[in-house]
Formats: structure tokens, C-alpha cells, sequence
């Protein structure tokens, strides 16, 4: 997205038994609908100031079990999340402070201020700086206002590193080290207002795939595909995110290929896509064969994916770890000869990742990962198998963790003819 359209942006806006042993997918689990009463959120609702505060206070909480001063936000996803402020990351400061206790802080370009101000709804004190001065000297100036002269200040992890370091440079008596330990465990557990807009993305998603798979058509191009995708996306009332489309060999590449494709019949069509609805996003994955019945080829791995998927997401328990999942499924393709680990033909990449205000944020669904799962937290289950000089499968959609273990989003898919539920291919 360019600047000024940013800024415009922000001102506008306040088969599975085909072969034996595979695992057979389990469809009884109905994921919560968007306008399920017991979320208590009317489909056209944002977040709240009021949920925003209890960010800032569990933030606050960790900060002070921590012994730590303060929480430094770079324009992002972060400062997004606690404050719903939106600002263009340039190469001007503009950061909020969230003190161990006490209102939001703002530093931010004098000339900006006005501008600013129209944004803000959590806290009141901005602090400007002029062209000629140097930002970072009033973050350091906020903290000895707040009687602090010396401590650690927690740096949100996708600040830039000339604010990092600028910051780091004059103060002095502050030790400069990671806020992961305070913002990731805000924000990789959603409350019932986010999964609920999760959950709206993913319907949205869900009917654009439809859409496409309607609408494919002898001689198409991806990007043909992905146009489909992102005005269906844009239809249903939501922001088109992204969309990768891929053919025959050339799905087999887990992100894409450069070289040029023409959908013809009998091909492997893998459609990996998402939206951003009210600042939360979706993502699914779809693998089918246009125009032509499968060949057995394809129907084995496609079922093996499938069975690989849903072996993950019976591990997706609370109380087990991230990495058991990966394991999980990775093992189901590896004992069927592919691999091992992430060798091709197999599993490359890991088996998900968190989903939330970013399309990949924490918690990452790999191995080793000994993150124990938690009510609340969200993710991927997307084992790719891919084989070069053949096709790819990849099945994709994401979780939510309930009490009861792991709901989906987006419903697996029944066959390969079947990709959703009650909508066939051929």
C-alpha cells in the first residue's frame, strides 16, 4: 500500500477412505459462526476501546511481574492492537509507551500532531518533536517524568532498528531487551470479539474460493484467479489480503513459481488465499483438479494430505505443545514413504503458523516448538506435500483452541472433488 493511500485508509477508518489407515477427517466439530449470540458480537461490531484497555492492562501486568519499565510500540500491528491507532511506519518517530503503570504515552513529529490527535482514543499526553530534535531523547525524558531514571525498556520486536538503537544510544542508565514476553502473550490468545471477526474473514474467503472454482476456466492464468478471488473478496465486505495460484507443476513450489501458467484440464489447481476483515485476517487453502477426474496419482496424495491435516489437528489439545502438532502430522506423510523431515518429495515448511492481525504471527506450529497450547490461541494446519516434477497438495485451515481442544475456522475439505462441504467439482 503506497503512503498516500494509507493515509486516506486511516482517516476514513476510526474422501479420506481410499487407502487404509489414513485418518478420516472429523467434521462433527462445527466451528462458531460469526453471529453465534453466545460471542456477543453483532456482525458489524469493531473491537471496543474498552477491550483495548485490557490489553494495555494485561500488558501492564506482565510488565510489572517482569520488573520492567515500560513497552515501546513502533507504528505496526502492535501499536494497532493496544491503542487501534493506525500510522504510517516512515522514517519520522512516531511511537507509543505503555508504562508499567499510569495512561499511554505518545511521542510523535510536531507537524503531525494534529493529525494525530484525531486518532488517538486511549490516553491524552503527546509528546512532539521538531525536525531539528532528536525523538529519542523524550522517550527518556517520559520515563524520568514517571520518576524513573534507570531499569529495562521492552522493545515490541518489529520496531525499526534505528529506533531501537536510537533509543539505546541516550539512555544511558536503561537496558534496552525484548518485549516478546509481554506482547505475544497478549496477543496470541484472542478473545471471543476476535475469533469471532476470524471467523467472518473466513466465511468471506471460503465463498471467494467458491466463487473462483466457479469461474476457472481452460487457458486462465493466475492472476486471472486471483482477480476472481480478490473482487469476490472486496464484495463480501471485506479487504482482499492475498491470493497465490498455482498449476500442475508448479504447485509443488509452496509459494509460487515465476515462470508462466495456463490452466488446462486434468491440472492440479492449489488456491491459497485470505482477507482482512475489521483488521483481522483468514487464510485457507484449497487443492483441486479442474476440468478432469482425478487421477489416482492424485487422489492418493490428496487423501494422504488430508489425513495428514486432520492428524494434526487431533493433536491440537490443550496442554500439548505447538511442535506436537507439526509432529503429528508430519509423521503420518513420512511413514507413507515421503521425507523424512523436511526433505522433498514430503513436507517442506512447517505444518502452520498463528493467525490473527497478521496472516503469520505467533504461536508457529513446528517442530520443537514446546509453546503449550492454550485456549484462545489461534493457527494454521497446512501439511504441503510437494513433489517436483509433479504437483503439490496443500490443504489449509485454520483452528481456534477451545476448552475441548481445536474447532476450525473453515471446515476441512471431503475429496478432492468435494472441497467444502455439499460443493463438488465435477
Amino acid at each position: 500500500m503506497k503512503r498516500r493511500d494509507f493515509v486516506t485508509l486511516s482517516a476514513l477508518t476510526t474422501g479420506a477412505g481410499l487407502l487404509s489407515g489414513f485418518i478420516k477427517p472429523s467434521h462433527q466439530q462445527e466451528p462458531i459462526k460469526h453471529n453465534d449470540p453466545k460471542l456477543d458480537l453483532q456482525e458489524n461490531k469493531s473491537i471496543s476501546i474498552d477491550e483495548r484497555k485490557n490489553r494495555i492492562a494485561k500488558a501492564q501486568e506482565l510488565l510489572q511481574q517482569q520488573g520492567l519499565t515500560s513497552l515501546i510500540l513502533d507504528a505496526g500491528t502492535s501499536l494497532n492492537y493496544f491503542t487501534g491507532i493506525r500510522w504510517w511506519p516512515s522514517e519520522r518517530t512516531m511511537l507509543a509507551i505503555i508504562p508499567a503503570s499510569g495512561e499511554v504515552k505518545y511521542v510523535c513529529p510536531a507537524f503531525e500532531e494534529d493529525r494525530f490527535r484525531e486518532l488517538i482514543t486511549i490516553g491524552k499526553e503527546v509528546i512532539i518533536w521538531h525536525e531539528d530534535e532528536n525523538p529519542f531523547i523524550k522517550i527518556v525524558q517520559v520515563l524520568q517524568d514517571n520518576g524513573l531514571n534507570s531499569g529495562k525498556i521492552a522493545i515490541e520486536e518489529q520496531t525499526r532498528f534505528f529506533i531501537a538503537n536510537g533509543i539505546k544510544n541516550v539512555a544511558d542508565n536503561f537496558e534496552i531487551i525484548s518485549g516478546n514476553t509481554v506482547v505475544i502473550p497478549c496477543r496470541q490468545i484472542k478473545s471471543k470479539n476476535e475469533i469471532a471477526l476470524m471467523q467472518k474473514a473466513a466465511d468471506i474467503t471460503v465463498e471467494a474460493i467458491k466463487y473462483a472454482i466457479r469461474n476457472l476456466r481452460e487457458g486462465m492464468t493466475p492472476q486471472d484467479i486471483s482477480n476472481l478471488i480478490a473482487k469476490e473478496h472486496q464484495k463480501q465486505g471485506s479487504q482482499h489480503d492475498f491470493t497465490l495460484v498455482t498449476f500442475g507443476e508448479a504447485s509443488a513450489f509452496p509459494h509460487g513459481t515465476t515462470k508462466p501458467q495456463f490452466l488446462k484440464k486434468g491440472d492440479i489447481v492449489l488456491m491459497d488465499c485470505g482477507c482482512n476483515y475489521k483488521g483481522y485476517c483468514s487464510d485457507i487453502t484449497k487443492t483441486i483438479v479442474f476440468g478432469a477426474k482425478p487421477t489416482k496419482r492424485q487422489e492418493y496424495i490428496w487423501n494422504l494430505e488430508l489425513s495428514a491435516q486432520t492428524a494434526g489437528f487431533n493433536a491440537a489439545q490443550i496442554g500439548n505443545t505447538a511442535g506436537s502438532v507439526d509432529d503429528a502430522a508430519r509423521k503420518v506423510i513420512v511413514e507413507a514413504g515421503f521425507g523424512p523431515d523436511y526433505k522433498v518429495p514430503g513436507l517442506p515448511h512447517r505444518t502452520g503458523h498463528g493467525i490473527g492481525m497478521n496472516g503469520h504471527e505467533y504461536p508457529y506450529i513446528v517442530r520443537g516448538n514446546e509453546t503449550i497450547l492454550e485456549e484462545g490461541m489461534c493457527f494454521s494446519i497446512e501439511p504441503t506435500i510437494a513433489i517436483k516434477g509433479e504437483f503439490g497438495i496443500r490443504l489449509e485451515d485454520c483452528v481456534y483452541m477451545t476448552s475441548n481442544g481445536a474447532q476450525w475456522f473453515s471446515k476441512q475439505s471431503i475429496s478432492i472433488n468435494e472441497p467444502f462441504e455439499g460443493f463438488k467439482v465435477l
